[in-house]
């Protein structure tokens, strides 16, 4: 064992899935503990940063290296339950319910109903009301099945943490820690428990959302005083924060609500996530309607005083008009359709953790995309070295299997018996923080435990010979400088032969500024003028093959001074070699890339490689064009804004980049307009994630806090995995927009057959509870199935959805042109029609209403679809929607035929001979859009 690299099977690993921790306020310190809560067993008063740690240890019955039993995990879990905050307490079925009357739209029908009540008419009062009931039913309903299918959803992506236990290091939900648990976390980790540090190297922690300090606190070992506050216990972590460098092993003495942020959490009431740009367009079109029936009343009661009608005439017709004014259903389709859409993308191994990006993805134009792992395999494999002299040796075999054979010249070489190769791949193994882990019976294939680069140098140095336990056991680590992406390089001290030495790996631009000698021979040799343009010659070709470089080298008989840096090896560093890496191109990237494209989505690279490499994976891809360009962080610190602005067109490829220099790149796409979503794994990639539109981030090696600030979680890390979300996303946008068609042109068209009827002065063909009728119940039973319906699959050969674009956008209205006109004349021509030929009001009502209920049924058949058929779609099979529309009819015959309801809904049994005629008038609307497709088709295949 060496520094943190302890316990079985060694090297650190990042916790693989879940949500940056959520702080509260400073002063945590001063709240109690509920009783029973999960704390450090030594009873009141005794304080973990004051005790010895051997105490700690003996009192949590802990072995440090080996952690707890399982049998002692489970008992403790029983004992003190989850590590969990407190959460809000779910919401009833009665409360939901309740919450459905929270709605201007039902306002209206509240006032509706009172108003038909104070007229004497207490039987449509009571139906407005019986369906209003049903409504926050429905809604209840609903709306439950919804917080449901996200609260699943979040568990995909719930915190876990990398835990010694039972002498193994595992990955378990945050949920399973308990007191005594011994933890291991680096950079980007969230740290999910209290801990006493153990062991710590270089260790940062940001802990502002718990003492409100703003830069991150160095934390280090040992014991402190007992009155020392809180802010200052350096030899703690603290749930709820997270590690911003550096690596740590600490022993977890509280969880759950006795943490610090626990107390508070106990506290406090869980605040609710803010309103989407969705809710808030639903909101204004509530108020749209409020202002709509104001005025239309105005006009009912106007119309009415000068044809003479009485006041409680025309106090129903207003009532009618309120009522066929409300979409009723919109708020319950709206739910379930964000719902649905957020689970078929976590059916595409996308979790959507906020519902504003389900809106936002259907308008994207610009990805910004990491290029390792997302756009490629991230399985790195070493297939060249470098040596000092020109010596270039190709390596075989890829992925992480320690197998194949070093070669040079074609001739395979020996490293045990290559002093020079032994050093190059001895240093790459001992700089070095991950492990390989050998098939079993979960996975067929090696894989890695840690960071891949350093994963490849540890299958090419066991394809060269080593034996990497070995060699780590003869060479334990004494130091280290951990892996800075300022610097770009990361450091190890360890004993060679009694005395120390720095080996040193990184970027080959920062290692080389450190070199002023070669290691050839076992030998230090001046690095001359003639080494050094071989070694960057070699470089550069590496690069243009679109291989990530490395370069290491040594410092003999040195030592680590970390309040230095690497300041202290200037001069000093003898280069040992350069390693090229490649990983290839997952295989389903170019066709993602080729995809967005045609969907009018410019993919960009954002990668921390060489702008070289960077640009070769770019043209692979396609996401190079003829012309583009790459820049690196350098030359982008160099452009101003302006400059920055007018090059983006063709600037394909951000390579060598900080991850600070991410939130200016999304910045500068979005003044000019663009929807932008980046992509992200790290600490510092969280501002960017946070400012784009769509913030993404990696499942598989993105740090918690990443994953904290974004929208989206990839579970596979794979940019094809984000371009499948795009397409979800922009089919939720168009059941939107099929909703709205529906909704609103069936509500329009009421309002113009009841207006045009007092207009000409016919009787009104409908009254309040039969709207009410069919908006709830026969649109209702077609709404939900109707944004059920399957994708079309052009989804990604359209544009993207203009940004803020309204919920009756400009094709929605250009649509109700032709459906309000078509139902309004169906309907108020059959029922002047019927009344011409003599036959009784109620009967020419009742047939009115049937046709506007058949009208409403072929509707929904256009909506399914803005240019193909509505009868070409598979209808058959639209399982659900063919099941509403049976439901339908059978509740409609009931309303018509059923004596009992013939009263409450103002409705006669009409003739059998009556029904096909019926049928063929409410059968206009679907003629009527039928032309106007064929001939939009017609257009488009004109169209050049």
């Amino acid at each position: 064992m060496y520094g943190l690299q302890q316990g079985g099977g060694g090297g650190w690993r990042r916790s693989r899935r879940g949500r940056g921790g959520r702080g509260a306020a400073a002063g945590a310190d001063r709240a109690q503990p509920p009783a029973g809560a999960a704390a450090l067993p030594g009873g009141p008063g005794r304080s973990a940063h004051a005790a010895p740690l051997e105490a700690l240890l003996a009192e949590l019955a802990v072995d440090p290296g080996a952690g707890l039993t399982d049998e002692q995990a489970r008992e403790r879990l029983a004992r003190f339950g989850s590590n969990a905050l407190p959460e809000a307490r779910k919401a009833s079925l009665l409360a939901l319910f309740l919450r459905q009357f929270r709605s201007p739209l039902i306002y209206l029908l509240l006032g509706a109903a009172a108003l038909a009540f104070s007229l004497g008419e207490r039987s449509d009062a009571a139906v407005i009301l019986a369906v209003v009931a049903l409504n926050g039913a429905i809604g209840a309903v609903q709306e439950g099945r919804a917080e449901r299918s996200l609260a699943s959803l979040r568990q995909l992506s719930a915190l876990t943490a990398h835990v010694a236990r039972g002498g193994r290091e595992v990955f378990l939900e945050a949920r399973q820690l308990v007191p005594g648990d011994v933890v291991v976390f680096s950079a980007g980790d969230a740290i999910v428990a209290d801990a006493r540090l153990l062991e710590a190297a270089a260790l940062e922690v940001a802990e502002a959302a718990l003492t409100g300090e703003s830069v991150p606190v160095p934390k280090a070992p040992g014991a402190l005083a007992p009155d020392t506050p809180l802010a200052d216990r350096a030899n703690m972590v603290w749930s709820g924060t997270h590690v911003t460098a550096g690596r740590g092993r600490a022993l977890v003495v509280a969880t759950g609500v006795s943490t610090e942020v626990g107390k508070i959490a106990a506290l406090t009431a869980t605040g609710e996530e803010p309103e989407t740009t969705l809710e808030r367009r639903i909101a204004q079109l509530g108020r749209y309607v409020i202002a709509a029936g104001v005025v239309m009343c105005g006009v009912v009661v106007a119309l009415g005083a000068l044809r003479g009608l009485p006041l409680v005439e025309v106090s129903m017709i207003a009532v009618s008009q309120l009522v066929s004014l409300i979409p009723e259903g919109l708020p319950v389709a709206v739910t379930v359709a964000l719902a649905l859409g957020v689970r078929r993308m976590a059916a595409r191994r996308a979790i959507v953790r906020r519902l504003s990006a389900v809106e936002s993805l259907g308008s994207l134009n610009v990805i910004c995309s990491d290029k390792t792992g997302t756009l490629t395999r991230n399985e790195m494999t070493v297939t060249v070295l470098y040596l000092p002299g020109g010596r270039r040796v190709e390596v075989e075999g890829t992925g992480y299997e320690p197998s194949g054979r070093l070669t040079e010249d074609g001739r395979a070489i020996d490293a045990g018996a290559d002093a020079d190769a032994r050093e190059l791949l001895l240093a790459g193994l001992l700089c070095n923080d991950a492990e390989l882990v050998p098939p079993d019976d979960d996975e067929p294939r090696w894989r890695a435990l840690g960071d891949p680069t350093e994963a490849s140098l540890l299958a090419v140095a066991a394809k060269g010979g080593l034996d990497v336990r070995a060699e780590r056991g003869r060479s334990p680590r004494q130091g280290e400088i951990p892996f800075d992406a300022a610097t770009r390089l990361m450091a190890t001290q360890h004993d060679r032969g009694g005395a120390p030495r720095v080996l040193i790996k990184g970027a080959p631009e920062s290692v080389l500024e450190l070199c002023a000698s070669v290691r050839r021979g076992g030998r230090a040799e001046p690095l001359g003028d003639g080494e050094a343009r071989e070694a960057r010659r070699a470089w550069e070709d590496m690069a243009d093959r679109a291989l990530r470089v490395l370069a290491i080298a040594l410092v003999d008989e040195a030592t680590i001074a970390p309040q230095r840096g690497y300041a202290a090896f200037a001069g000093r560093a003898q280069l040992l070699g350069l390693v090229g890496q490649l990983d290839p191109p997952r295989p389903e990237a170019r066709g993602a890339v080729l995809t967005a494209q045609e969907a009018g989505i410019r993919p960009v690279m954002v990668t921390g490689d060489h702008k070289a490499t960077g640009l070769a994976v770019a043209r692979a891809l396609a996401i190079a064009r003829e012309g583009d360009v790459a820049v690196d962080g350098r030359e982008l610190d160099a452009l101003g804004d302006d400059e920055l602005a007018g090059k983006l067109a063709r600037i394909s490829v951000f390579a060598r980049v900080h991850p600070e220099q991410k939130l200016r790149i999304v910045e500068a796409f979005q003044a000019r307009g663009d929807v932008v979503a980046m992509t992200g794994d790290g600490v510092n990639d969280a501002p960017a994630l946070a400012r784009a539109d769509v913030g993404v981030a990696m499942g598989i090696t993105g740090t918690e806090v990443a994953k904290g600030a974004s929208k989206i979680v990839l579970t596979d890390d794979n940019f094809a995995t984000l371009v499948d979300a795009v397409a979800e996303g922009r089919h939720v946008h168009r059941n939107l927009k099929r909703l709205i068609l529906y909704l609103g042109s069936s509500s329009l068209a009421e309002v113009v057959a009841l207006v045009t009827a007092l207009v000409i002065g016919l009787p009104v063909p409908l009254v309040a509870v039969q709207i009410l009728w069919v908006n709830l119940v026969t649109s209702g039973l077609v709404t939900v199935p109707l944004i059920m319906g399957p994708p079309e699959g052009d989804e990604m050969r359209l544009a993207p959805v203009p940004r803020g674009e309204p919920l009756l956008s400009s094709q929605v209205l250009r649509r109700m042109v032709f459906i309000v006109p078509a139902i309004a004349a169906s309907t108020l021509g059959y029922f002047a029609y019927r009344l011409s030929l003599g036959v009784p009001l109620v009967q020419a009502r009742t047939e009115a209403f049937t046709v506007l209920v058949v009208a409403q049924w072929f509707n929904v058949l256009n909506c399914r679809s803005d240019r193909a058929s509505g009868l070409s779609l598979d209808l058959a099979k639209s399982r659900w929607l063919i099941a509403g529309l049976l439901l339908g009819n059978a509740l409609h015959a009931a309303v018509i035929f059923a004596p009992p309801l013939n009263d409450v809904f103002h409705t006669v049994p009409l003739p059998i001979q009556e029904v096909a005629a019926i049928g063929a008038v409410g059968s206009l609307v679907l003629w009527v859009e039928e032309l106007r497709k064929a001939l939009a088709r017609r257009r488009e295949r004109r169209a050049p």
